[in-house]
C-alpha cells in the first residue's frame, strides 16, 4: 500500500509530465494534499483527495484504452495530457472546504465515542464545484483547453445543483455532445467514488 507521500509524489510527477506551462505554479497553489475527498463518504481521511484524484486518472486511462476498441474515432479526440489535467485537477475546489472536528458517534456496539471527522465550510470563495475548480486553475496560470474546462466543470453530472436550471441542463447536454473527455472524466469519477472507494 502506498503512503500519503507516495501518492503526492505520483500526482506531481503525472502533472509535470504534461509539460504544461505554469504547471509548477498550479502545483504550488493547490494546497489540497492533506484534504479528504469528502466529509463522510468516499475517502474521508487526510490525503484522501490526492488518492481519489489518482484513482479518477487511472480509471480514465483504463476506460480510454478499453473504449478505443469500440470507438477509435472518438477516443482519438482525447489527448492523454488532457486526461491527466482534467482527472487530477477536477476537485481542486475542495482544497479549502473541509475543517477537522471531533464528533460524538455511536460505535458498532452502540456506545458513544469521540471521533475525528470533517465539517464542510464554503465561506471561502463560495462558487460552486466544477466552476470553482476551473476558475482556481485559470487563476494559477494554467491554460486549459475548452474540452478540459468542460470536463472539469461538468464532472459531477446529474449530482450538480446547477441542474435545477434549464439553461444549465441544456449547456451540459451540448457539452456532452461535443466533448467526449467530459463523459470520460464524469464516468471515471463516478466509478472511483461509488465503487473503488465506496464503503460497500
Amino acid at each position: 500500500m502506498a503512503t500519503e507521500n507516495q501518492y503526492k509524489t505520483e500526482f506531481i510527477e503525472l502533472l509535470k509530465a504534461t509539460n504544461r506551462e505554469n504547471i509548477d505554479y498550479v502545483i504550488e497553489d493547490l494546497g489540497f494534499f492533506e484534504a479528504p475527498a469528502s466529509s463522510k463518504n468516499h475517502f474521508n481521511f487526510e490525503g484522501g483527495l490526492v488518492e481519489h484524484s489518482l484513482n479518477v486518472y487511472k480509471i480514465a486511462v483504463m476506460l480510454k484504452e478499453q473504449m478505443a476498441t469500440f470507438r477509435p474515432d472518438v477516443i482519438a479526440r482525447i489527448p492523454d495530457d488532457s486526461i491527466a489535467i482534467a482527472a487530477l485537477l477536477h476537485d481542486v475546489c475542495k482544497a479549502d472546504i473541509y475543517k477537522k472536528v471531533v464528533k460524538k458517534v455511536r460505535n458498532e456496539i452502540g456506545v458513544w465515542e469521540a471521533q475525528e471527522s470533517y465539517n464542510i465550510d464554503y465561506s471561502n470563495f463560495p462558487l460552486g464545484h466544477g466552476e470553482k475548480s476551473v476558475i482556481m486553475l485559470l487563476r494559477s496560470g494554467l491554460d486549459l483547453t475548452d474540452d478540459e474546462i468542460m470536463a472539469i466543470r461538468w464532472h459531477m453530472g446529474g449530482w450538480d445543483i446547477a441542474f435545477q436550471s434549464n439553461e444549465m441542463v441544456a449547456s451540459n447536454r451540448k457539452a456532452k455532445d461535443i466533448c467526449p473527455l467530459m463523459t470520460l472524466i464524469h464516468t471515471a469519477d463516478t466509478l472511483a467514488a461509488g465503487i473503488l472507494e465506496g464503503k460497500g
